[in-house]
């Protein structure tokens, strides 16, 4: 039962829409401007670059908090919590923000949110990754593009017993975070579409589009 409160708990965390709030606070609907998506890229887009850096951080917090205190309390076996917890209540922290209840299920892409997880869950494998996002984004300007290969790195990686995962010794994880991975470049495929046809915005942060 106390797991099971735990879960539901970190899916009505995830489930906050920290970009649609922040852009309401600014006057804007990012629903109705940009890529209509809730996500801190649209934000930082249609609102200006602090705000969706603010929308970045709380997307990435909401992944990293619960996910972080799953880890604590089964450490310190706190109620005989499972050992599987951290991950579920990860795992449902993204999906809480893919399928906000708040918005009619309805929400971002994930990225940030399970970032924050994966950072909770295996540090090095997910410094990895954002070093591959950094380097794609880097060379191309593409957030949705550095997003989908990280996904797909992590996807992949966690499969093998380095960085700090455990490889197929622990197979719920590889699992999961595939499938979580998979799902967040699916919910890039209208980005995706875009990158192909060579119509996909660019995002400039050091520098406005020439």
């Amino acid at each position: 039962m106390i797991a099971a409160l735990w879960i539901v708990g970190a899916y009505l965390v995830g489930g906050t829409p920290f970009g649609y709030l922040i852009g309401r606070m600014r006057g804007v609907d990012v629903r109705t401007v940009g890529s209509k998506n809730i996500g801190a890229t649209n934000v930082f887009r249609t609102v200006g670059r602090k705000w969706g850096f603010l929308a970045f951080a709380c997307d990435f917090l909401k992944g990293f908090l619960p996910t972080l205190a799953a880890v604590n309390a089964v450490r310190c076996g706190c109620g005989g919590l499972p050992p599987w917890l951290p991950l579920a209540v990860g795992v449902m922290c993204v999906v809480g923000h893919m399928l906000t209840p708040y918005m009619k299920f309805k929400g971002g892409k994930g990225v940030a949110t399970a970032f924050g997880m994966l950072v909770a869950l295996v540090p090095a494998l997910v410094g990895a990754a954002f070093l591959v996002f950094v380097a794609a984004f880097a060379l191309t300007n593409y957030i949705s593009l550095g997003s989908c290969l990280a996904a797909a790195f992590l996807a992949v990686g966690v499969w093998f017993r380095w960085l700090g995962a455990r490889g197929v010794d622990d197979l719920p994880q590889c699992v999961l975070v595939t499938a979580m991975a998979l799902f967040v470049v699916w919910k890039h495929r209208a980005n995706i579409k875009r990158l192909l046809a060579g119509t996909e915005n660019k995002i400039y942060i050091f520098r406005k589009k020439s």
